[in-house]
């Protein structure tokens, strides 16, 4: 689903600007615009929906490219990552933190900015499926387009209200967030955050997010990024075993 999502990489150091760039194909539709510049051309000639930009670059840099697209009607809402030394997140860009999606502190191992980046891509994922769904409070997908981890990551960053049902097979999963944290949840018997760590693995099946679904229950207990660790860490406990019993026979 997030290969319809429209990117810019800027980055003027070419190692950096290699491995990102293997990273990021796989998630999205992607462009490496030439510099700043030629990126702020680009992008006014046809914008993406989303421009990962180093901040220190020659020319123009990644905030002066933010403040001119931001500046402009056509390209307002373009989102935008800023990628930047500690320093300067705590100083010099402190004042477009409100203006960015996140900030990647560098230096960094690729694959965490790319996994902090692919939780952007998704998010604008979902709310495009929105948008081009006119009228319809109700959006449908599969597992193999965004699995279960990406749609609570979706759901959380971008503070939704909504109920979410999982379906593989006969089984069937329903998660009602409030402002991207998840309230209640139900799997068969299951209550609560023991439902949610139930379906977190699930890879195959489908979704639907229903924008009207409510519930005043409230039975989970920890936030969904809380959720997300707690369920990740019992799957890494739940392998060890499984290996360590293979390990014994």
């Amino acid at each position: 689903m997030p290969a319809n999502i429209k990117v810019f990489l800027v980055e003027d150091n070419p190692m950096v600007r290699t491995l990102l760039k293997q990273g990021l194909e796989p998630l999205c539709n992607l462009s490496v615009p030439d510099d700043g510049a030629d990126a702020m051309l680009k992008a006014i000639e046809s914008p993406p929906d989303l421009i990962v930009s180093d901040y220190m670059m020659q020319g123009m840099d990644g905030k002066t490219l933010l403040g001119k697209l931001k500046g402009r009607p056509g390209t307002a809402k373009v989102a935008f990552i800023l990628m930047a030394s500690k320093g300067d997140i705590a100083e010099k860009l402190k004042i477009v933190q409100d203006q960015v999606e996140d900030m990647v502190e560098k230096p960094f191992f690729v694959k965490d900015a790319v996994k902090r980046i692919k939780r952007v891509i998704d998010r604008i994922s979902l709310e495009k499926m929105a948008r081009e769904a006119p009228g319809e409070s109700v959006l449908r997908g599969t597992l193999a387009q965004m699995n279960v981890i990406d749609l609570l990551q979706s759901l959380d960053l971008g503070h939704k209200s909504c109920l979410l049902t999982l379906t593989n097979a006969n089984d069937k999963c329903e998660m009602y967030f409030s402002d991207g944290q998840i309230s209640h949840s139900t799997y068969g018997p299951l209550k609560g955050d023991d439902a949610v760590y139930k379906v977190m693995t699930w890879t195959s099946g489908s979704f639907t997010i229903d924008f009207e679904g409510k519930s005043a229950e409230n039975t989970c207990t920890r936030s969904t990024q809380g959720l997300l660790m707690e369920g990740l860490r019992l799957l890494d406990e739940a392998n060890r075993g499984a290996e360590e019993n293979v390990l014994e026979g």
